[in-house]
Formats: structure tokens, C-alpha cells, sequence
């Protein structure tokens, strides 16, 4: 990539579920550093926005320049959270006649088998048209696509309010015609976004190509009108969005499917590159690079294992929901800074629910209830002078010590315990489910913990790293001077990139290697002109890795820039 702007600042940001945090690069090469909450809406509409306002001395209504600002790098959790709390855009499926039902049937899995009242995730889709249409599996055309049909229905939904389409046909991945047809057919309706399984997911397998359409037609909307928003604050500014794959991404170019672990993505990167630095350095720690990842925010805690390489699924279930697309492989566990604390008569309890930004903690002064920062706070572990004052009603305070040495109070005598011993107790409870995430990403599979080091970061990641340490055998703790930002700093770490995916059901022998050399040189020429058309700055790409599956025969390619983005 060509040098960026000299002379302007260079943003990167993670917007999480509790905090916002942010590194500024300055014009003279210094890192600022700068956190505020995700949610405040007496104080900003923003926080990534007013964050950079308040690094660059602007008023809340003033424009930021291109002048000002060289490039914005940024993690978010609009994704996640439309998916997690059901609050994407309404979206219409259309698929195969006779298929109506088959992304609720999908396969049969029954991961909890002697449940006796059986709870099935919502679905994401609203309505189903099925247009009268079939494609054999060798290409042939069972039924060719009623368009005149299929035009009245689209009419229909579109009355009714609908404006988000996915479309997924039997065998559409490699026979192309008809879904291309009806794509076309909606968007001459009127659709603003039209999602389409060979474009989404071209890969065979009919429910996890159909879900991962879905998925992308639901949240797409919600993210566009988010970019929208935060490039209207600052127009000819380039911007970013981290993919969950690890790699950025031009904002117009954000997907759906590709932005649901946009914000843990970037902490991953910026762990893997922190520590092969610091185990390059050799001073304490030896050998090559080998961590546990242990990023603790507000809403919950992050897991990861690195040894040389980011380590990427390619089949997932995230919130019920299956997904097809690249990310990188993070476990994730409801035991955060903002996990509420809970007292049954009986049992003490830590999470699930979070308090989130809004209201947050007890202690952030906006009368939330008592979590897992409070109880660090009434064991001297959070120190208020120390942390940032941002809380109250002109956003210039620090916690509130008072009500959470009160609330703990209260619960002392409801269990006869001392506050410090009910506060000692929440943490510890907290410490097993962090742990207990650990062990899943790495002794479960065959890791032994005990030879690694544990890479502390995130806000609250420092509270615990000694007691999540202790619980798992470890003897060493990595904690980079960025820790407690470290995931907008690994936004500034991480490199534009794509990854593309082609199926080829094949013989997998010497013979299919021409065809697979062909099909690889076309997929770079296809990621090459797509990375120089969403950013001008590239220069020139290079092929990272080949992935092929005997199985399937499928190419995955990933390409990023040859050279670097400016550190």
C-alpha cells in the first residue's frame, strides 16, 4: 500500500458492547489512546464519532476532513447485536417450490437430546416465496423460472413493507441461471438489498448456503445504514470495517455474513502480532510464539489459542444461527465486567445477562444493578481514581464506590457473609467460567495449557488474568502496554484483505490440477480487481494461502496487499 496522508491522524477503533475504545496515530507518529461508553445518548449520538472529535479538539456538529484524518479502522458490534437480540432488517426468502420449510427442518440436529420441551431459535426470515423453478443436479432444467410469477409475489411482499431479499435455489450454487434471474426480477421491484447464495456462499450443501444468505440479507441493511452514518460525519474520509476473518475491509464492501465477530476479530490480530513481536524480542519468553488469548471486556470474555498461525472456521453456529463464511476461530463466554451478579436465596450466580453500557454497573453512576466490575471495585481491585471519568451527568465523573459498598451490604446479610466475602466469592465464580472457556479452545482439543502463555487484554482482562492463570496451570502472563485497548489497537495491526471460495466436484487426481490451476488464476484476477477497485491504495497483492479439501474439492483463496498497512 502507498503511504497515507502525512500529516493527518489515523484512527482505530473497536466499538464493543460496554466500551468504546480508541488509538489515535498523530501526524507525528505518537499513539493516544482514548475510551468512552458505547451507549451514552444525553452526550453523543456516536461514540466512535465523538471519540475522534474529542482526539481532534472538534465540536459536536463539526465535519471531520480528509485533511484531519488519513484513514478510520474500525470493529463493531452492530452485527452481533441485531443477531443476538433479533433486531435485523425483515427479510423475504425465496427458494425452490417444495422448500418452504427446509431452512427450519434443516438437519435434523438434536444437540440436546432428552429435552422434553424443545426451544427452536427464532428465524430470521419473515415471509417465503417459492417461485416455480428446478434445476437438476447435473444442470439440467426441471422447470424453468415462472418469472411472471415470481414478479407478482416479489410485487406482493414489497407492498407489505418488505425491501431485504434472499434468495436461494436447489443446486443455484453451480447453475447459476435462475437465481441470477430472480435477482435481477427483484431489483427491478424495488429491493434494496438482494442477497444470493452463489454470490453469498458458492459452495453445495442447499441449508448451510440458504441460512448464510439469509444471515447476510438480515444484517446487511442495519450495517449499510450504520456506515452510512458514520461517513456522513466525515465525508472523503477512507473507512474501514474489520471482517470476522481478520482481515478490513472498504466500508461499502461490509457485509452481513462477513461482520458478526467484526470487534473480537480485531483484538485477535492484535494479540497474534503483539506476541510474536514480544517472543522475537526473547528477553523472557522463548521459542516460538505459543498463547492463550484472554480478552475480558464489559459484556463478555473472548478465548482464543495461537500457535504461528490465526486459526479460521469456516463452519459455524452463531446465536442458533448457521453460518458459512470465514472467521477466526474465538470462543466466547458470558462472563464479563458488566455480568450481572445474582443471588437466588441459595446460590450465587454470574451471568448470563450483562448490564451493558446502558445502564452498566452500579457504579457508573446511571443506576444499573451490581456486576462483576462492582464486586473488583469493593475488593480494591478496581481503583476509581485510576479509571476513567466518564460517568454521571455531564460525563466528568469517576465510579461511584458508595452504592456498590451498599449493594454489597445488602447482599452480606441476605447470606450471612461478609460483603468482601460475597464480592470474593462473585469473582471466583466468574474466574471457572472464563477458565472453563479456556479449556474448551485448547485442552478439549489436545492442548496442553500449561506450555503456553496467557496473552491478557481487554478492559477488564487485567482484574483476572492471575486467577484464570492459577485455575489452569499457567506460569506466564503476556499483558502488551496496549492490553487494555489492545483490540483497536490490532485494527491499526491488520491488513486489507479477501478471501474467496469456489467449489470443484471433481475426481481429485493428477489430471484435475490444470483445471484447478485455472480456477485458482481466475479467483486471484477476481480478488485482485476487487481489493483495487474498494481501495485505490493497493499496490499490488499476493496469495496467502491455498485451502483444498479432498472431500469437496473446494479453493479457498486468501489475497490481501503485498505490502503492509503503515504501523
Amino acid at each position: 500500500m502507498a503511504t497515507q496522508t502525512s500529516g493527518a491522524w489515523q484512527f482505530w477503533i473497536d466499538r464493543g458492547g460496554t466500551f468504546t475504545d480508541i488509538v489515535a496515530k498523530r501526524p507525528d507518529g505518537a499513539l493516544v489512546t482514548h475510551k468512552l461508553l458505547s451507549e451514552n445518548p444525553e452526550q453523543y449520538r456516536d461514540a466512535a464519532v465523538a471519540g475522534i472529535r474529542h482526539l481532534l479538539g472538534l465540536k459536536p456538529t463539526e465535519v471531520i476532513s480528509p485533511d484531519q484524518v488519513a484513514s478510520v479502522k474500525m470493529g463493531t458490534t452492530v452485527a452481533t447485536n441485531a443477531l443476538l437480540e433479533r433486531k435485523g432488517e425483515p427479510t423475504l426468502l425465496v427458494t425452490t417450490r417444495g422448500f418452504a420449510d427446509g431452512l427450519r427442518i434443516a438437519y435434523q440436529n438434536r444437540p440436546r437430546l432428552f429435552d422434553r420441551h424443545i426451544v427452536l431459535p427464532e428465524l430470521l426470515y419473515s415471509q417465503v416465496i417459492e417461485a416455480h423453478e428446478r434445476m437438476g443436479a447435473q444442470g439440467e432444467v426441471v422447470e424453468a423460472l415462472d418469472q411472471a410469477h415470481l414478479r407478482r409475489c416479489l410485487h406482493e411482499a414489497h407492498a407489505q413493507g418488505m425491501r431485504s431479499v434472499a434468495i436461494a435455489f436447489l443446486h443455484g450454487y453451480r447453475y447459476t441461471r435462475h437465481e441470477a434471474q430472480a435477482a435481477a426480477i427483484a431489483r427491478e421491484v424495488g429491493y434494496a438489498q438482494v442477497s444470493v447464495s452463489h454470490q453469498v456462499s458458492p459452495l453445495m450443501k442447499w441449508v448451510s448456503r440458504g441460512d448464510t444468505t439469509v444471515v447476510d440479507a438480515y444484517l446487511s441493511p442495519i450495517l449499510r445504514r450504520y456506515v452510512d452514518q458514520v461517513a456522513q460525519e466525515m465525508p472523503g474520509v477512507p473507512l474501514f470495517f474489520m471482517q470476522s476473518s481478520g482481515g478490513l475491509t472498504d466500508a461499502h464492501a461490509f457485509q452481513g455474513k462477513d461482520a458478526i465477530l467484526s470487534g473480537p476479530a480485531g483484538g485477535i490480530v492484535g494479540m497474534a502480532r503483539t506476541a510474536e513481536l514480544a517472543f522475537a524480542a526473547g528477553d523472557t519468553l522463548q521459542g516460538a510464539a505459543r498463547v492463550i488469548g484472554f480478552d475480558m471486556g464489559g459484556t463478555s470474555t473472548d478465548v482464543s489459542h495461537y500457535a504461528g498461525e490465526l486459526e479460521r472456521e469456516f463452519d459455524t453456529q452463531v446465536a442458533g444461527v448457521r453460518l458459512r463464511a470465514p472467521m477466526l476461530h474465538i470462543h466466547t463466554v458470558a462472563a464479563g465486567g458488566g455480568s450481572l451478579l445474582q443471588f437466588d436465596g441459595s446460590r450465587f450466580r454470574v451471568g448470563p445477562q450483562s448490564a451493558g453500557a446502558d445502564p452498566g454497573p452500579a457504579c457508573y453512576r446511571r443506576g444499573g444493578p451490581l456486576t462483576v466490575t462492582d464486586a473488583n471495585l469493593q475488593l480494591g481491585k478496581l481503583q476509581a481514581a485510576y479509571f476513567p471519568a466518564v460517568f454521571g451527568p455531564e460525563g466528568n465523573q469517576s465510579l461511584d464506590a458508595q452504592v456498590v459498598e451498599q449493594g454489597f451490604a445488602h447482599l452480606a446479610q441476605l447470606s450471612n457473609k461478609t460483603p468482601e466475602e460475597v464480592a470474593e466469592g462473585f469473582v471466583h465464580i466468574a474466574v471457572q467460567q472464563m477458565a472453563h472457556a479456556v479449556q474448551k479452545i485448547s485442552v478439549a482439543r489436545g492442548y496442553d495449557v500449561t506450555g503456553y502463555t496467557l496473552q491478557c487484554f481487554g478492559g477488564a482482562g487485567g482484574q483476572h488474568a492471575c486467577a484464570v492463570a492459577d485455575a489452569l496451570g499457567m506460569s506466564k502472563i503476556l499483558i502488551h502496554p496496549m492490553a487494555g485497548v489492545l483490540s483497536a489497537y490490532g485494527m491499526g495491526l491488520a491488513s486489507q484483505s479477501l478471501i474467496k471460495e469456489q467449489a470443484i466436484e471433481q475426481t481429485l487426481d493428477a489430471a484435475l490440477w490444470p483445471q484447478l490451476q485455472a480456477t485458482l488464476t481466475h479467483l486471484s484476477l477476481q480478488a485482485q480487481a476487487t481489493l483495487r477497485s474498494t481501495s485505490p491504495m493497493v499496490v499490488t497483492c499476493k496469495p496467502m494461502s491455498v485451502c483444498i479439501c479432498a472431500t469437496q474439492a473446494v479453493i479457498r483463496l486468501w489475497w490481501l496487499p503485498w505490502a503492509a498497512w503503515p504501523r
